[in-house]
């Protein structure tokens, strides 16, 4: 994959450039490179004009990628715990860690020390009738604090707050705007009739079936899109980027297509009658590797 300053040189833009300044300095150049604007018989430069539209396609799709992942990336947001505060560091002016936890162990296990001896000595001198009443009340003890613990927390469960009805709308409007997001790109038989779409990116979407006759498509990005079976009617296509778009018995009728890139796009059975592809001596539509089977030709005639 090319790096990031080559894409940049091929597309005469400085380091860091914003994704508008990418795809206009795009169309400039595809304008000025395109092989239908270049004398046919000289094929050097449609050599050359073949490799620089190559270039500047790669160029494009890659520094397109690269900023759509620099969006994302700066809009996420990434938690970062406070520091944890150094409890065993000494204060100014207390005495020695070792020798102030030493005189507290030394201290607290002589007085437990003492206070084991005099608790067993008592335990010796105490009848057993006097042991088996302590050991009852122990017990009655233990059995009142479980109670009590029982109820506070049947209580508590009890006083917790019920889910209120705006807690419920706020998940579920935004399992909504998942599933909307997921379908964002499903245009599939959408009414877009006189839409103005112009230079707008909808690489990659799913326009099958949609009415997109009367539609501002000059300058569009229609990479890889699906409009199978779409209605494209008097639609204005100038320069629009159609490479590899599924066009499979597309209605092209009346359509303008100067300029556009049909490079390996599926034609198979579309329509193009009356459509405006240049003058007769000239085809001005890029049609490199497209396929033509069953397509209607803008004279009406039929390729093979």
């Amino acid at each position: 994959m090319k790096d990031l300053d080559w894409c940049y040189r091929i597309l005469e833009l400085e380091s860091g450039a914003s994704l508008d300044e990418i795809n206009q300095a795009y169309k400039d150049l595809v304008f000025v490179w395109h092989p239908d604007r270049l004398p046919a018989d000289n094929l050097r430069l449609q050599q050359r004009a073949q490799t620089k539209l190559k270039h500047l396609n790669e160029a494009r799709d890659r520094l397109r990628s690269y900023v759509d992942k620099a969006a994302k990336r700066s809009q996420q947001h990434y938690y970062r715990p406070y520091p944890r505060p150094n409890y065993s560091a000494p204060h100014a002016g207390a005495r020695p860690a070792e020798t102030s936890s030493s005189h507290s162990a030394k201290t607290d296990y002589s007085h437990s020390s003492s206070q084991q001896s005099k608790a067993y000595s008592q335990q010796r001198q105490r009848p057993a009738n006097h042991n088996r009443s302590t050991t009852s009340a122990d017990n009655s003890h233990a059995s009142t604090r479980a109670h009590t613990e029982t109820r506070h927390a049947a209580t508590s469960s009890a006083n917790k707050p019920p889910r209120t009805n705006s807690q419920a709308t706020e998940t579920k409007s935004s399992v909504s705007n998942d599933r909307a997001e997921s379908q964002k790109s499903d245009l599939s038989g959408a009414n877009l009739r006189g839409a103005d779409l112009k230079e707008k990116d909808l690489s990659g979407r799913n326009l099958s079936a949609a009415d997109l006759s009367q539609a501002n498509l000059s300058d569009a990005f229609l990479h890889r899109v699906n409009l199978q079976r779409a209605n494209l009617q008097q639609a204005n296509l100038f320069r629009a980027n159609l490479l590899e778009a599924n066009l499979q018995y597309a209605n092209l009728r009346e359509s303008n297509l100067i300029g556009a890139d049909l490079s390996g796009a599926d034609l198979t059975g579309a329509d193009l009658t009356g459509a405006n592809v240049g003058s007769p001596s000239r085809l001005m539509v890029k049609l490199t590797g497209a396929k033509l089977a069953g397509t209607i030709l803008p004279d009406g005639t039929v390729h093979a």
